[in-house]
């Protein structure tokens, strides 16, 4: 079994090397034609106006907007999310290119810049119940985007807590709202093929939901035990010493 990463920029090393902890092969994906080799695809976390620029310069718009079409499985993690949804909110001027297929609408940067990244504990009962391990999920949000409205084919999988007076609109900002504790935005879902998180699985040693995602291309057989807070080498470590959010 073999998964594409789109390897343009971000995170996609780490996506590769979450696949590797499952034993299952981790392809960049550079060119549309590569898509060709591959029956599922990740779409990794970074800079998603950059991401979007590097795409349309390869010319893999059409190949990925087909890829998804095909019903081929396929994860947004961040930047990723973006670029699945069918609709995004708070883009820079002149806005990016979008793959499109997710039926949402979704916040680029709802939780502020760089420094109002955090990490959180997220209830994940779909994910418990398919991948066992514990209750919650460590979700690290890094310039995060939020999905502010689904459609109703759109099944939710997680979500986290916004200040109550935090009205969940494209033309707002977290970081400009006082802190209190309210209602709950979505940040991870899934639509027949389409998954997407808007935190970073793959910056994490949990890998339940990268053999969830392998399960939707029907890799069961394929897939071994998810390293839930498994013992890892040191070059595969990761330091999140980021503030969790309450």
């Amino acid at each position: 079994m073999s998964v594409g990463v789109l390897a343009l920029q971000g995170s996609f090393n780490e996506h590769v090397a979450a696949l590797r902890r499952l034993g299952v092969k981790g392809v960049e994906i550079r060119k549309p034609e590569q898509l060709q080799s591959v029956s599922s695809l990740i779409i990794p976390g970074g800079e998603s106006t950059t991401m979007a620029k590097l795409a349309e310069y390869h010319n893999l718009f059409p190949a990925l907007r087909e890829f998804v079409k095909m019903g081929k499985p396929v994860w947004g993690t961040c930047a990723g999310l973006i670029f699945l949804a069918n609709k995004a909110a708070g883009q820079k001027t002149g806005g990016q290119e979008l793959i499109g297929g997710l039926n949402c609408t979704v916040h680029r940067n709802f939780f502020g810049s760089q420094i109002q990244s955090f990490e959180a504990e997220l209830q994940v009962p779909e994910i418990v119940v398919k991948e066992g391990g514990p209750p919650t999920f460590r979700g690290v949000f890094i310039r995060a985007p939020a999905i502010l409205e689904v459609g109703p084919e759109v099944e939710v999988l997680a979500n986290i807590p916004v200040p109550s007076n935090k009205t969940v609109d494209p033309n707002h900002a977290l970081e400009n709202q006082e802190e209190n504790t309210g209602e709950k935005v979505i940040v991870a879902v899934k639509q027949g093929n389409l998954l997407a998180t808007a935190f970073h699985p793959e910056l994490t040693a949990d890998t339940r939901w990268h053999s969830y995602f392998l399960k939707m291309m029907g890799g069961e057989a394929g897939v071994g035990t998810s390293a839930v807070g498994e013992e890892l080498g040191l070059e595969e470590r990761r330091s999140t010493d980021l503030p969790i959010f309450q």
